[in-house]
């Protein structure tokens, strides 16, 4: 293969995924408007302006659309909080605080994203596809979650077995959820803070540490 082919295979490929992107992106916008009822091929073809036949190039079904416009969703929020580790102390109890605090803040905690969540979350037992879709998304935030629990207790010399940790995870997920879902539905009658700090708290209680770079264990 000569390099001017390559060139046009990596300029088309990256054409095509910067077109998957504004598929899945039309998609979001409908079903945060218009749930997923109203996420209709043709109102996401005209949002994207495209024509339905090309949808169907990138999503042979609209099933196909939707599952991957939910791990879009899922992946978006993972990342968004592993962002906020670049500017953590290089501590690892603060690493895991800037990963809670992420999650219980915006742009994560925002009614928009619930919408999306409460949107495709009824499909999850009835639909294969998004049932793996969940199962991923809810793996790798909590595999990465469990990461940062483990590190953490071995800075503050706990035990850090993986029977020790993969509970912890789970716990410390629900935790999350609980507090995410609240501020997205009722932030307002929060104080600025309140629900990070609340977090922080009942995860140090759960773990039996301090989650400050300087505090050590308790």
């Amino acid at each position: 293969m000569n390099a001017q082919s390559a060139t046009r295979k990596t300029f088309r490929r990256e054409g095509e995924d910067k077109r998957r992107e504004d598929l899945i992106a039309a998609t979001l916008e409908c079903v945060a408007e218009r749930g997923l009822a109203g996420a209709t091929v043709r109102e996401i073809a005209q949002r994207a302006d495209v024509t339905p036949g090309l949808i169907r190039y990138y999503f042979p079904t609209k099933d196909d659309l939707i599952g991957a416009a939910y791990r879009a969703v899922m992946n978006r929020m993972t990342v968004q909080a592993s962002d906020a580790l670049q500017n953590a102390a290089d501590d690892p109890r603060s690493r895991l605080q800037a990963f809670v605090t992420a999650n219980l803040g915006e742009p994560i905690m925002d009614p928009h994203n619930l919408s999306l969540w409460a949107g495709f979350i009824a499909l999850v037992h009835a639909d294969p596809a998004m049932a793996s879709a969940h199962h991923d998304g809810y793996l790798g935030f909590r595999d990465e979650l469990e990461i940062l629990i483990r590190e953490a207790l071995r800075a503050a010399g706990k035990p850090a077995e993986h029977n020790h940790t993969r509970r912890h995870a789970i716990a410390i997920n629900a935790i999350i959820d609980g507090l995410w879902l609240e501020g997205c539905l009722a932030g307002d009658i929060f104080d600025d803070g309140e629900l990070a700090e609340t977090g922080v708290a009942a995860i140090e209680a759960v773990l039996g540490i301090s989650l400050q770079a300087e505090g050590g264990a308790q």
